[in-house]
């Protein structure tokens, strides 16, 4: 079961070829322990997907995934909140609570956005494509290389691997049906 359900999990949604292709950041975690590329097309243009994935993380606009396990019973923004819309590189992205988190390592604005730690262990890409003229593709690059004799290994083993597909895979399915449906348009000041 292990040996099926794990390599399915890490490509969830990806073709071959999504799988396969170099993105930003990838060269920042050269042998990754933990690599997952899961992607969802989306019936809404980048420019609309976009203001969903910049204001993502814990105490901002939430995960748009299990708010009771990652956003501490606090419900995941349900429209755009303008105020969270000026990501810039060195920007934190809380993960959780004590103030632990990723940091923004570049972007291309309505195109893609990375993040990862200070010491280059972990990256985590959102990458948008258009599909036709109204629709996106956007995918997921976790990155990470595990250190087994660090402290953090515990994280790793015992809340990313059993934790990461189920709300990774609720979190991009939060942002489809939240582009699909708020107009681009609703955003709160």
């Amino acid at each position: 079961m292990t040996s099926r359900y794990r390599p399915w999990h890490l490509r969830w949604g990806s073709t071959d070829a999504e799988v396969h292709e170099p993105l930003p950041g990838d060269e920042v975690v050269d042998a990754p322990t933990f690599a997952a590329t899961r992607a969802v097309t989306i019936e809404a243009t980048p420019e609309a997907v976009w203001p969903w994935i910049v204001q993502l993380g814990f105490d901002r606009a939430g995960w748009y995934s299990y708010d009771l396990l990652d956003n501490l019973g606090h419900r995941s923004a349900v429209r755009i909140d303008q105020s969270l819309q000026n990501v810039r590189v060195g920007d934190l992205v809380p993960l959780g609570p004590g103030g632990g988190g990723l940091y923004v390592k570049d972007l291309d604005p309505g195109r893609w956005l990375l993040w990862g730690d200070k010491a280059g262990h972990t990256t985590w890409l959102w990458y948008l494509e258009p599909v036709g003229s109204e629709g996106s593709r956007l995918r997921t690059r976790v990155r990470t290389h595990y250190r087994w004799t660090h402290p953090t290994i515990l994280f790793s083993l015992l809340l990313v691997e059993p934790f990461d597909f189920p709300m990774m895979r609720k979190c991009m399915l939060g942002i489809k049906q939240r582009a699909e449906t708020v107009p681009h348009s609703g955003v709160e000041a």
